[in-house]
């Protein structure tokens, strides 16, 4: 039986964090935290990045693109001048295996640690079922599920390597849960579902190392890429909205504070699982 001093036992790092005298709330503070974001270049990873910078961590985008969204240098001069913090880009396709586990080395190499990562990279793309060649099926899997695999692999070898416990989040989706009424996206859902699962399985076996695994499910996002199919699909801008419990779209800003919070000592006792942000989508 537990002694009754065991059942309020408070987690070390709190204590640690409390001893500072920090104004707020401690337990959400990533200094000197070593992050990685994949498909950080622009969009829902940028966002979440920027949150991650002002909450202290030094973070390091990795993305396929040959240079990042032009808003990436702003927010880097930011973290440089307002947070004391900084943000690297580093080009590689999370395709490829040796040229990803040899950045990740080097990062972890460079400040003898590395703490966590948002694998946020991934594709879409709308064909119906019957239409899907196996090429497309195959490029959607290797990017969106074994891509998320190597990646987490390869940061969490570091932080195992280097004795750091810490936190990977998958963004996975609400699509991973259902099937989105209206719209055709088999591989996709497919894929996100798979993420989900992959995040469980990677969280059983890791969790010795102190290392957790979690998933964010966002629901519809406004981005330049949805902005552009509103104008092929106008009525989706007027169905989209109806379907959740808030009447509204989201943005990539309502997913700061879930990624500040599964990468910090806030979350330290959540492993596993998934935290679908949808406006009650999915609860309909």
């Amino acid at each position: 039986m537990l002694a009754s001093q065991d059942l309020y036992f408070e987690p070390p790092a709190f204590h640690a964090a409390s001893s500072k005298g920090t104004r707020g709330l401690p337990e959400f503070d990533l200094s000197g935290k070593i992050l990685i974001v994949s498909g950080g270049a622009r969009g829902l990873g940028l966002t979440q990045t920027e949150a991650l910078l002002e909450a202290g961590a030094t973070v390091y985008v990795l993305d396929r693109l040959p240079e990042p969204s032009p808003q990436f240098s702003a927010i880097a001069d930011r973290a440089r001048l307002d947070f004391g913090t900084d943000l690297q880009y580093r080009q590689v396709d999370v395709r490829d295996n040796f040229a990803l586990n040899a950045i990740v080395e080097n990062i972890a190499f460079s400040h003898n640690r590395l703490d966590g990562l948002i694998a946020a990279a991934g594709i879409q793309q709308e064909t119906p079922a019957l239409e899907y060649t196996q090429e497309d099926v195959n490029a959607m899997l290797e990017t969106n599920v074994t891509g998320v695999f190597m990646t987490a692999q390869a940061v969490a070898r570091q932080m195992i390597k280097h004795n750091c416990s810490g936190s990977l989040v998958f963004i996975g989706s609400m699509s991973g849960t259902v099937a989105n009424r209206g719209l055709i996206c088999p591989a996709y859902n497919a894929s996100k579902a798979a993420v989900l699962q992959l995040a469980r399985n990677l969280a059983s076996e890791w969790g010795e190392y102190g290392i957790r695994v979690n998933t964010i499910s966002p629901g519809y996002i406004v981005t330049a890429m949805v902005e552009a199919l509103f104008e092929k699909f106008p009525e989706r801008k007027e169905i989209w909205p109806k379907e959740n419990m808030l009447n509204r779209l989201s943005y990539p800003r309502d997913y700061r504070g879930a990624a500040v919070f599964l990468l910090s000592d806030a979350s330290s006792f959540m492993t596993a699982t998934d935290l679908r942000i949808d406006g009650g989508h999915v609860s309909w």
